[in-house]
């Protein structure tokens, strides 16, 4: 949809890997467009279409203030049937370790807005509005019990994060969102030898692995992990974070997303567990790159 009048936003993952892009208006008309700007952590994208201006432009709300049973309504392309308006609710904001995608986006999307609104293939990018016509939220996906029953469960990117990102990247050309620059392994894919060695009683963490020079991490003095010639982790292992900001962590999803909600220069804490205890880094955040 236009945000603007020569710019719109929609998904990553439908123009990822294009080598040109067309936007069809809601008039059946056909024109080029290019693309201005990506955040696949959050799996948004920006067009910018030439030679013509939007036909109206949306404006967005505040998707943190939705009410559950809030009117929620949807416009998109399901089943190449254009201009397609549905109706539903909003439900509730549902954690991202709860709507696990196989696409490797979306990474750094906290929480979702879950709608009883028909979202479908083609409604991606399209908007969620409430009943005033402002935007709340991009619809991104749907959930379903198998890939034979098509998804009753609207699934979209909350539109405050949308906004912060359309902002970020018009004016910077990247998101801003924080990042540890280190690189993490799920504590439960570890074999049980070595959490024992280590004394950890719990599989839920996620260990630091790689802290390249010059990163958050770095500077913070986080502890990586020394590997073999082979690629094998050895003992003793790095640093393994529990929680961020006291928030508990259940593996390097959750790191990655307790991060990026947080803006570049903002510290946060982090309980390790190092050299058999517990121990508190604060770590003042750098922005991510794309990589």
């Amino acid at each position: 949809f236009f945000y603007k009048q020569n710019l719109i936003v929609t998904n990553y993952h439908v123009i990822q890997d294009q080598e040109s892009v067309s936007v069809t208006l809601y008039n059946g008309r056909r024109v080029p467009a290019r693309v201005e700007g990506i955040d696949p952590g959050i799996d948004i994208a920006i067009l910018r279409v030439t030679g013509v201006t939007a036909p109206n432009t949306l404006s967005f709300g505040r998707s943190a203030g939705l009410i559950p049973g809030q009117k929620l309504i949807t416009i998109g392309t399901p089943l190449k049937i254009q201009n397609f308006v549905t109706t539903g609710v909003f439900s509730v904001l549902a954690s991202a370790r709860d709507v696990p995608r196989n696409d490797q986006l979306g990474q750094e999307i906290g929480q979702y807005l879950i709608t009883s609104a028909n979202i479908q293939q083609g409604n991606s990018g399209g908007p969620v509005l409430d009943s005033r016509g402002a935007v709340v939220g991009v619809a991104d996906a749907n959930a379903a019990p198998n890939s034979f029953v098509p998804g009753v469960i609207g699934i979209a990117i909350p539109g405050d994060l949308v906004r912060q990102s359309l902002d970020d990247l018009e004016k910077i050309g990247v998101p801003q969102r924080g990042t540890l620059g280190v690189t993490l392994v799920d504590l439960d894919s570890l074999d049980p030898a070595l959490r024992q060695l280590a004394g950890l009683s719990s599989s839920e963490g996620a260990l630091v692995d790689e802290v390249p020079a010059g990163t958050a991490g770095a500077r913070a003095g986080l502890r990586g992990s020394l590997r073999n010639s082979r690629g094998q982790l050895l003992a003793p292992l790095g640093d393994v974070i529990v929680s961020v900001d006291g928030q508990r962590v259940r593996n390097s999803f959750d790191v990655i997303r307790l991060v990026a909600a947080k803006r570049p220069g903002q510290t946060v804490t982090l309980r390790v567990w190092r050299n058999k205890k517990p121990v508190d880094v604060k770590v003042t955040l750098q922005k991510r790159t794309l990589q």
